[in-house]
């Protein structure tokens, strides 16, 4: 992912963290300012631009809201290329993985223009303020609270009645499922890998359960919680099942979680997010821990379009 050292990238990429015991500890996001009505980010339609990569799941979850939502024209995107390079995430100069916005060939030219100088790792989802040329956050979940409550209030996914049931379910698939799949692909003991597994896999058995008798996270409603699961729910089969080793169970072995993620996907504007193509390619890429050799996987084949039993709708 590359880093920033006081607005200077540097190439040299110390890969993902671990303690002392092996075990995968995610970076935190450091740039955290929130849209608004009272400024100085108020939700303007038209004023923000999103840095995304499709196969990465924490942008993936901020495309999510903006397509359910329908916020394509209040807020634009620039979709950088599949694969990182020494220059971390790259666009082309045209075609769909250019910049439309500030015309950047990396991603941490966006952070560098950052004032005071930016110093962490270079990540995505990043979401651009046009009017102040700043950057507004670079952490995902508040990006989906600001998409989900501040520009239709009509069209809320995360209303205040439900808003105690949605911190629950967050605070439970972040960690356990969403971090989970991570902490487990990325473990540098056996006995970080097994705490790892073992506990994503006791996550998903629970949300398993929930279904039998709920049509999505929050009763019958569609909410943000729904959309920061889906991103893992997607990849997994594909990627995570193999690639980070989280083959206790596939999805499709769940009868009500595979249901519930095909109800999801049948959702207007979510099919489109799905890449399996590309996450395929980013987590089978070359990686000396993961994957020395940089094979891609042909398979396998999964078929969202059966139908579900269930019916997911945007509650307005």
């Amino acid at each position: 992912m590359g880093v920033m050292i006081n607005g200077t990238y540097q190439i040299e990429d110390p890969g993902p963290g671990t303690d002392a015991s092996g075990a995968y500890e995610r970076t935190k996001s450091s740039l955290r300012n929130w849209i608004t009505p009272d400024g100085p980010f108020a939700p303007d339609h038209g004023r923000y631009h999103l840095y995304v990569a499709w196969n990465c799941p924490w942008a993936h979850r901020t495309l999510l809201v903006r397509a359910v939502l329908g916020l394509e024209q209040a807020i634009t995107v620039s979709i950088a290329k599949p694969r990182r390079t020494d220059m971390g995430w790259v666009f082309d100069a045209e075609g769909p993985f250019a910049d439309t916005e500030l015309g950047a060939s990396a991603v941490h030219e966006v952070y560098a223009r950052q004032r005071p100088a930016y110093t962490g790792r270079i990540t995505v989802p990043v979401l651009w303020d046009k009017t102040t040329q700043q950057i507004v956050s670079n952490e995902s979940a508040d990006i989906v609270r600001m998409f989900a409550t501040a520009f239709d209030p009509a069209q809320c996914l995360a209303p205040a009645p439900l808003l105690d049931q949605i911190e629950h379910w967050n605070a439970l698939i972040h960690p356990r499922i969403n971090n989970g799949v991570y902490r487990a692909g990325f473990a540098c003991t056996q006995a970080a890998y097994d705490d790892a597994v073992t506990d994503l896999f006791s996550a998903l058995d629970e949300v398993e359960a929930h279904l039998a008798v709920h049509t999505t996270l929050v009763g019958d409603t569609l909410t943000e919680a729904d959309l920061r699961l889906f991103p893992t729910l997607a990849r997994f089969d594909v990627a995570y099942h193999y690639a980070f080793k989280c083959n206790l169970r596939k999805l499709s072995d769940y009868p009500n979680l595979w249901d519930y993620a095909r109800a999801l996907h049948a959702v207007p504007g979510i099919a489109a997010t799905v890449k399996p193509d590309i996450y395929k390619a980013g987590y089978f890429s070359p990686s000396p821990q993961r994957n020395p050799l940089g094979i891609v996987p042909a398979g396998p084949h999964v078929d969202w379009s059966a139908p579900p039993k269930r019916q997911i709708t945007l509650t307005t």
